[in-house]
């Protein structure tokens, strides 16, 4: 599988390029901001997108969301509790003091054990709120992958002091949907390194 990770966007989120190495289909996941560079490294790789998938509403994750549709006719999928989100994603960034852009309409949502395919690979929609209401994680089971959005991170969890976010809610999506996956699972966040389910099992402060 092609899988590519761009840090993107006035916070650097991790913006995730999946690909068929065989049918070159693929999905771009959490465009976060600068979809010039994104596209640019689609066009090397390649690919044709199919979908366009937000982990989560906030603005650094769906800021090129936008540029990636125009460029490439896929299809936005964010989960229905987060679609609120998209449209203030400027005014939210501003308090933040960086510029934000609000993304468009989903063309349908995310849902939990939902499946995605894209060529020969399939993606399984976990839903795991607590960081936003939609917050939901994306696991390839088949190459021990989990792009986990700002639910799980190296040696941390994702903030709970937004509207709608719950602290506890978010630690029991993360016990009961993401510790129960292999140790040797891969970890990819919104932000920052990866990690291994087995590490935060061990190492992990917050759970």
């Amino acid at each position: 599988m092609i899988f590519e990770i761009l840090p993107v966007g006035p916070l650097s989120a991790n913006c995730f390029i999946l690909g068929c190495e065989e049918s070159r289909e693929g999905v771009v996941v959490d465009p976060g901001g600068d979809p010039e560079r994104i596209m640019a490294a689609i066009e090397r790789l390649a690919l044709l997108i199919r979908y366009v998938l937000n982990t989560h509403g906030h603005f650094d994750h769906v800021g090129g969301n936008t540029g990636l549709l125009e460029n490439t006719g896929a299809k936005l999928m964010v989960h229905e509790k987060d679609v609120y989100l998209l449209s203030k994603a400027v005014t939210v960034a501003a308090r933040y003091g960086v510029a934000g852009k609000n993304s468009p309409e989903p063309h349908s949502f995310l849902e939990d054990e939902m499946l995605i395919t894209f060529g020969n690979h399939r993606i399984r929609v976990l839903h795991t709120p607590g960081h936003t209401p939609g917050g939901c994680c994306l696991y390839l089971a088949d190459e021990d992958v989990l792009i986990s959005g700002d639910t799980l991170f190296a040696d941390g969890v994702g903030r709970t002091d937004f509207p709608g976010s719950s602290h506890e809610q978010l630690i029991d999506s993360i016990r009961k949907k993401l510790l129960t996956l292999p140790d040797e699972t891969k970890v990819y966040p919104g932000h920052g390194p990866s990690t291994t389910i087995g590490r935060e099992k061990r190492n992990n402060p917050y759970i």
